[in-house]
């Protein structure tokens, strides 16, 4: 009897669980995603809108302030500038190394590609203070300069854009390189062999077959890289120091130090707007391209 009875009712949470299934594996996902980071923005978008550092008052007077002073906007531009040249070094440099890599035999792609994630395995603190080392005045790169007579005086390299662009590219490039060897991965090594039997170059068929089908790569590689860097506030910190303002900094100073908590908010939706822009735009570009190709 019980046999009998537990069959119906098996038999009819079936369409039940095929109704509300996928859409119920979401929920815990989607609950955490509102509460950890829609809420917090929706919070921080709300104090951006109070006038007074006591959050007594709304208004516009943070909003006011914020893009009516050019200092300001030469702060964003600056932000949006060290994204770009970032990003800019590690294309410069991941590109060669996953051409290399997509080549060499399945033992050294292997240990490229240990090199490649061996960064990921070290706190970002630990490798930001390490370029303090590297780029001081003492370090490693000056000791080289000097030691090949390039130059009469130790460089300045601490505190400046040129070595906080050097740190954060060798910081940010496992973040290029992922996504762009798993699609390099992916060419069927018949196209590439197909263009040279057509005659192609060596030099046209990466600029015409290999470039293009890494385009998608290269532009997820460019979103992560750029995000990461333009709110890299540990290494604008320690490389660029105090003589280089940038959002982030911007952001922390107004929190923590002066305790304006409402112009602190304004620059963090400020920096958070500005990227998202940057990133959209980086993304349509990699959309059209990859339709372009595909078409």
């Amino acid at each position: 009897m019980s046999i009998a009875v537990a069959a119906p009712v098996a038999a009819g949470a079936a369409p039940l669980r095929r109704d509300i299934g996928p859409w119920a594996l979401t929920l815990p996902l989607g609950a955490a995603y509102l509460a950890f980071f829609v809420a917090p923005l929706l919070m921080l978008l709300a104090v951006s809108f109070y006038a007074d550092e006591r959050m007594t008052t709304l208004g516009l007077r943070q909003w006011e302030r914020f893009l009516g002073d050019p200092f300001h906007w030469k702060v964003v531009a600056d932000t949006l500038l060290l994204g770009a040249k970032t990003v800019a070094a590690t294309v410069l440099l991941g590109l060669p190394l996953a051409l290399v890599w997509r080549t060499a035999p399945p033992f050294w792609q292997r240990m490229l590609l240990f090199i490649v994630v061996l960064p990921l395995l070290t706190s970002v603190v630990v490798r930001t203070f390490a370029w303090i080392v590297i780029l001081g005045r003492e370090g490693v790169v000056n000791a080289l300069v000097l030691g090949l007579g390039l130059a009469s005086e130790p460089l300045r390299l601490l505190q400046t854009e040129l070595g906080l662009v050097i740190a954060l590219t060798q910081i940010e490039m496992p973040l290029l390189m992922l996504p762009l060897l798993a699609v390099i991965s992916r060419i069927d090594p018949n196209v590439i062999d197909a263009s040279a039997s057509l005659g192609a170059s060596p030099w046209r068929t990466l600029f015409t077959v290999i470039l293009p089908l890494s385009l998608p790569g290269i532009s997820a590689g460019c979103l992560l890289v750029f995000a990461s860097s333009t709110t890299a506030f540990i290494s604008q910190s320690v490389i660029g120091g105090g003589r280089l303002v940038y959002l982030p900094a911007l952001v922390w100073q107004q929190a923590m130090v002066v305790s304006d908590w409402p112009f602190a908010a304004t620059a963090a939706v400020m920096l958070m707007v500005s990227v998202m822009a940057v990133i959209a735009v980086i993304a349509l570009v990699g959309r059209v391209a990859a339709g372009r190709i595909g078409g």
